[in-house]
């Protein structure tokens, strides 16, 4: 419930939505409105609210075997080990955290001791804490005296190189391919499934005389650049996607939907004359699934009002709005007017005409104040005379081209739900590209959430920019 107007989701039922295209579809636009002064880099990086490993926990560890430092970053065997339960383990205070592409600790071998059976990996909760990693079920280690990794059995499998005193050794989770990775010296040894369930910690262990491992949870820099690992993990996703053959006419028919849909009539021209001078032509056939009696209805109207709006010309828009589409602004405390208003009032400050921005505020705003329904926004705005750089303020998302964007797209859409001949009752909301992209994010989301929410989660607007091609821009 947003402001007491139920915003009802793409996928919701026909009658749902045939509810929502009754309303005043202005109210939809204020949300996404709203949205832009909510919106900060911390929605685009969950993992940083995600508790990660920071040292050793003393308290689930085989003390009676190994000393950890008081920094709880370096563990020493004490011991002489007699038998094969005389192992020092110890495993980090938290378990790796999930919601990320990866997750990677290292280890320092300070002295490989006497025998160098010092082992790296991940292991569940209740591992016992007198066990190598890799000797119980529901764990994994990759050994230093023989190289082998052991995955719940007592016998190992050929994996990497040994690794002894002065080497630096690294376990990590892909998430991604869902598979651990080791490193040592800052080079990738192998890679190996990950078939344990739940939560998993960070686990090393020390099994003769004199061992003694530094442990680095990202204190300190990596001997192995994770940065460079992450880069070539995104590659590879994205290889795979461009991998995907698309039909040219069914990528056309989407990228021309979407032109004819925001009523970006000239980009359309150019788009459909480039479209005829390749070879061979590029032909869209209905059957495809574009209909595009809905989206070209008013095309030269919704191109003259976008690009007013686009320019600060309110009252121009205005003005047009009154003469070509009246029952759009009949209602002068509507949510469409409001966002129209209100952009003025933010051209005004733009420009520093601060009086003027004060005496259209008080004729035209005026009429909101007291309106819960439009109250945060209204007070934004007003605000916006408190700055000296208001740009540089908390509601300076209020003069950012994105917001010149939401009016437009507001009174694109009320132009598209007065076709008398509208046929998709959801179609003025959203182009056929942006429900394509909608349906990938929902099918994105709904595949984390069958893994146990592991891995990155998926932002669509950080995939868009991540690209390094032209971003699709037009008139």
């Amino acid at each position: 419930m947003l402001y007491g107007f139920q915003i009802q989701p793409m996928s919701t039922s026909t009658t749902a939505a045939a509810d929502t295209s009754r309303r005043d579809l202005g109210l939809w636009f204020l949300h996404q409105s709203r949205l832009g002064s909510l919106r900060g880099p911390a929605d685009m990086d969950e993992d940083e609210d995600e508790d990660s490993p920071t040292e050793l926990n003393t308290n689930n560890s085989s003390g009676g075997f190994l000393v950890v430092s008081p920094d709880k970053l370096s563990a020493k065997y004490t011991n002489v080990n007699l038998h094969g339960h005389d192992v020092g383990v110890v495993q980090a205070n938290k378990p790796a955290p999930v919601k990320r592409l990866v997750y990677y600790f290292e280890i320092y071998v300070k002295d490989a001791g006497a025998k160098g059976q010092i082992s790296i990996g991940f292991t569940t909760e209740n591992f016992k804490m007198r066990r190598q990693p890799g000797w119980e079920v529901n764990s994994c280690g990759y050994h230093g005296d023989d190289g082998l990794l052991y995955r719940g059995q007592g016998k190992g499998e050929a994996f990497g190189p040994t690794y002894t005193s002065d080497d630096r050794v690294g376990g990590g989770i892909n998430y991604a391919t869902q598979e651990f990775f080791f490193t040592k010296n800052g080079t990738v040894v192998g890679t190996v499934p990950k078939d344990m369930k739940g939560p998993v910690y960070p686990t090393i262990a020390v099994h003769s005389q004199n061992e003694e491992v530094q442990v680095n949870f990202g204190q300190q820099p990596f001997a192995f650049d994770l940065k460079e690992y992450e880069a070539q993990e995104r590659m590879k996703q994205q290889m795979m996607i461009e991998k995907i053959s698309v039909p040219t006419n069914v990528s056309h028919g989407i990228v021309r939907s979407y032109l004819l849909h925001y009523g970006y009539e000239d980009t359309l021209n150019s788009f459909d004359m480039a479209s005829k001078s390749t070879v061979p032509p590029v032909y869209i056939a209905q059957e495809n699934g574009f209909d595009e009696q809905d989206i070209v209805y008013a095309l030269n109207q919704r191109n003259t009002l976008r690009q007013l709006v686009r320019n600060g010309e309110i009252d121009s828009a205005l003005v047009k709005l009154r003469e070509w589409y009246p029952q759009i602004v009949q209602d002068d405390i509507s949510a469409t007017c409001f966002l129209l208003h209100c952009q003025k009032f933010i051209e005004l400050v733009r420009v520093g005409s601060l009086e003027e921005a004060v005496k259209y505020g008080r004729i035209e705003l005026a009429k909101f104040f007291g309106l819960p329904v439009f109250e945060e926004i209204v007070q934004d705005c007003v605000a916006l005379l408190a700055y000296e750089r208001p740009q540089e303020s908390s509601i300076g998302y209020l003069l950012e081209e994105s917001q010149r964007e939401v009016v437009a797209d507001t009174v694109n859409a009320m132009i598209l739900s007065t076709n008398p001949n509208l046929k998709d009752s959801n179609g003025f909301l959203h182009s056929y590209l942006e429900r394509l992209l909608r349906q990938l994010t929902a099918c994105s989301l709904e595949r984390r959430s069958l893994s146990g929410d592991q891995g990155e989660a998926f932002h669509l607007h950080r995939v868009l920019n991540s690209c390094k091609k032209p971003k699709l821009g037009a008139s």
